[in-house]
């Protein structure tokens, strides 16, 4: 795992939790933050996925 596979996973968390908490005190407002939260955490987390793919496919094969 990398740093951006990490931190987006974290967000995501995150933003699942506000979202949870803006509907148990019926605010939209936090819950739409923590759905944004969601969203940029997934994406942070596929961008991850894909330097890992990238640093995989240029790592020379072990002799």
């Amino acid at each position: 795992m990398n740093k951006d596979q990490v931190e987006g996973k974290l967000k995501d968390i995150g933003g699942k939790i506000q979202e949870e908490t803006g509907k148990l005190v019926d605010s939209k407002e936090q819950q739409a933050k923590g759905l944004k939260n969601q969203v940029e955490g997934k994406t942070q987390e596929k961008l991850g996925d894909v330097r890992e793919a990238l640093d995989d496919a240029t790592r020379p094969p072990p002799r």
